[in-house]
């Protein structure tokens, strides 16, 4: 049975909801070029009850981390504790303003002092910045900084930003905005960063690397100490993309490996909400080296407290700072959740989960592997990247994805990254239990069997969601934006 549009239950006059006559005087009207006609909009006219089970119908049609796996290799799609939602909604938290005066939010910013703390000794750096508004953000204010490290020393000449071809996606493109010019590196037979094609590479002109470890096909650089020296031997800095941090925290720290700036994915590590647009947070730890050049401001203790009295937290300027980089002080309640997270853990906990990401990994490598092609066999850590295609079939990695969609499981990345063809990059996290895993081994090894034994199934899957396979190319070509009815031409 079709399920009803709400335009379905459409009638002249019904109101989906009455709001009060307003307590405080009436603002002057929108100008009239302003406004659209109201008749023009179409806007279906339905009661409340069938704007509400519109929308509830839509939203069982989603899919979520609580109601399947999420096994986005690089996202790290991990259940986001119920704790954290209740702690960031404390009145305290959730009530307060950016402007208010440092005075009367003592415990946020006592909270935020504390968090760059943790993520200091999670990192091993010298300073935190808590501003950044998502990972890419964060990439940026690190770039940036690096930049303004090297100005600083009146070294101009340098130009270029080493990235290897097994990079998170978002590098070249903060690389690009920065005005830097992006020099791709590529991977050896292991999978790890070419050392020959990065000695050659390391000259005067280099600002520094951006380096993903463990990289995006979830294996960790074996060679990691020989290229933090071949980058700093020529005057460089090393970037860490921290997208997967949640395969090393409590194991290894970026900062003890050389790294002078990385940025953290709240969402992607410390469990809070990912997905959505938002909003995500970005935070960047820096060495020594980098910490005066942290935006504007940073949290730190302005009076030390006497006796049994707290300290006064407050706002300081960094002494050769880059400047603000997002309106406020960042997220703060994604600081809240992730702080919450820490909390609950503790350091013995983050390095728990950490490990049980990789176990998790490799444990679902281990189910599939003899049937699907390994191109770099290693033990991976967070995540691996399988290749979805077999040379005596017609099947591709994208069929395979739609396919695991009747199987009731997310598909994992597609295509990412480039270096693999046809790639598929798992990351199941920690989250998720060994019945789970094991149910989604076997859908792809099912899938495996369908591929060779009627590929069909899979080219016109998914069969059983309430949409079926799209055809992106003229999804792309002929937008559809509206709530209207879907015209037949788009239909057929």
């Amino acid at each position: 049975m079709t399920e009803p549009l709400i335009y379905d239950f459409t009638s002249p006059g019904r109101c989906g909801v009455t709001l009060p006559e307003p307590d405080v005087p009436l603002a002057e009207g929108l100008p009239s070029d302003l406004l659209r006609d109201a008749d023009a909009l179409d806007l279906p006219e339905v009661s409340q009850l069938d704007v509400v089970r519109h929308y509830l119908r839509l939203s069982q049609m989603n899919y979520a981390i609580d109601k399947g796996l999420y096994p986005l290799g690089s996202c790290t799609m991990k259940y986001n504790p119920r704790l954290n939602e209740d702690t960031a909604r404390l009145p305290g938290f959730a009530g307060s303003h950016p402007l208010q005066d440092p005075n009367t939010v003592q415990g946020n910013l006592a909270l935020m002092y504390e968090l760059q703390d943790w993520l200091k000794e999670i990192g091993g750096f010298a300073g935190v910045s808590l501003q950044p508004a998502a990972g890419a953000h964060g990439e940026f204010t690190g770039i940036l900084m690096m930049r303004a490290y090297h100005l600083d020393r009146g070294d101009t000449k340098r130009t270029k930003i080493l990235i290897p071809n097994s990079a998170h996606g978002t590098n070249p493109a903060s690389t690009t905005m920065s005005g830097l010019k992006v020099v791709e590196l590529p991977s050896d037979a292991r999978g790890n960063i070419d050392l020959e094609a990065l000695r050659q590479a390391c000259d005067d002109t280099v600002v520094g690397l951006m380096i993903t470890n463990p990289n995006t096909l979830g294996l960790f650089e074996e060679h990691i100490e020989q290229v933090v020296k071949l980058v700093h031997d020529c005057g460089g800095l090393v970037y860490g993309d921290g997208a997967n941090m949640n395969a090393m925290v409590g194991i290894a720290r970026p900062g003890d490996l050389g790294f002078d700036v990385m940025h953290y994915n709240l969402h992607k590590t410390f469990s809070t909400p990912h997905g959505g647009g938002g909003p995500g947070s970005g935070p960047v730890g820096v060495s020594a080296r980098l910490v005066d050049f942290l935006p504007d401001p940073v949290v730190d203790i302005v009076e030390e407290g006497r006796d049994d009295e707290p300290p006064l937290y407050g706002f300081v300027k960094p002494r050769k700072t880059i400047g603000r980089m997002k309106a406020f002080q960042g997220q703060f309640g994604m600081h809240v959740r992730a702080y919450t997270y820490m909390r609950v853990h503790g350091a013995s906990g983050l390095r728990a989960n950490s490990e049980m990401a990789v176990l998790n990994a490799n444990y679902l490598l281990s189910k599939i592997r003899h049937a699907y092609h390994l191109p770099y066999d290693r033990v991976c850590k967070h995540e691996f990247v399988v290749e979805g295609h077999w040379a005596d079939s017609t099947v591709h990695a994208l069929d395979i994805s739609k396919r695991l969609m009747d199987y009731n499981f997310h598909p994992p990345t597609n295509y990412f990254p480039l270096i693999v063809k046809e790639a598929l990059m798992i990351e199941p996290t920690e989250t998720e239990s060994k019945e789970t895993l094991d149910a989604f081994a076997d859908a792809l090894l099912q899938i495996a069997d369908e591929a060779h034994r009627d590929p069909e199934v899979l080219k016109s899957a998914p069969h059983s969601a309430p949409i079926s396979r799209l055809d992106e190319v003229s999804a792309a070509r002929q937008l559809v934006l509206c709530c209207r009815p879907i015209p037949e031409w788009a239909e057929s």
